[in-house]
């Protein structure tokens, strides 16, 4: 059998793959990478989401079974020397293996139709990193969808893609929203919407009088600035992550896991006591 052709940067397939390196390409092909081995593997499992892969030789050879398994869902596996390979990636030591994959973002519609009983809206989050672990946090504490709304990050940046650790292909992530569409869709889908700041309410407080038992919709404001007045405006309720120690804030990413496990906690011991 005759060996696969080895793809370099001047080939047609790789060029049109670099160009998902840029938002603009990424929007209008509705397409982006994933880089890394284990990436390539949450997308091949999502079916239908995995176009194609670029891998070295050597990350072919050590990654055999997940070319096996690309072959036998009939994604192509492509061979690129390692120029070709780097173009695809924005990281300083590229892991050998890229997937094009087709982009997974839903409608609002589509979230507050399957009654969703924990969303995490990120109003104008800029940090790709920050989003990603977001969305990570989001799908650990068991979250039902992830909303990117008003001016916030694309999640299919490769920062976010790989800050995301897998979790960008395991829930639905709503992206071309404004913050206030959000919130009224998700209000109007039954659930209470809880803005993090820390000027609010105590969260541990909050969760002693039962305030978490609802379906909820947390929003998480920007990094710099936190929430604007006007987006603080449209929750129910503002809510502070108490600071025990000297510590003067807690980052987005951490702050963001506390509210949302709070929150699971309390939905799961409050379906548990009601039976």
């Amino acid at each position: 059998m005759a060996s696969p052709e080895l793809l370099t940067s001047r080939s047609s397939r790789v060029k049109a793959a670099r160009r998902l390196t840029r938002r603009a390409h990424r929007v209008s092909e509705h397409a982006f990478l994933a880089e890394g081995p284990q990436a390539v593997c949450e997308a091949l499992a999502l079916p239908g989401c995995l176009v194609e892969v670029f891998a070295t030789d050597d990350a072919s050879q050590r990654h055999r079974e997940l070319r096996e398994s690309a072959a036998d869902s009939g994604v192509a596996w492509r061979l690129v020397d390692d120029a070709a390979l780097a173009g695809l990636c924005d990281t300083l030591s590229p892991q050998g293996v890229v997937g094009r994959c087709h982009a997974l973002d839903v409608s609002m519609a589509t979230v507050t139709t399957t009654h969703p009983r924990l969303v995490a809206v990120c109003a104008s989050v800029r940090d790709p990193g920050n989003a990603g672990a977001v969305i990570r946090c989001a799908d650990a504490a068991g979250a039902d969808a992830v909303v990117l709304a008003g001016t916030s990050v694309d999640p299919y940046n490769g920062k976010a893609v790989r800050a995301s650790a897998g979790s960008l292909f395991h829930l639905p992530i709503v992206t071309t929203v404004s913050v206030e569409d959000a919130v009224t869709s998700l209000r109007e889908a039954g659930l209470v919407v809880l803005a993090a700041d820390g000027a609010g309410a105590d969260l541990d407080d909050l969760d002693d009088s039962g305030g978490l038992d609802r379906p909820t919709c947390w929003l998480f404001g920007n990094e710099a600035w936190g929430l604007p007045t006007a987006d603080a405006a449209l929750a129910d309720q503002v809510v502070a992550v108490p600071i025990h120690g000297r510590a003067e804030s807690l980052n987005l990413a951490t702050a963001a896991a506390v509210c949302l496990y709070a929150s699971a906690r309390a939905q799961r011991r409050h379906v548990g006591g009601a039976g």
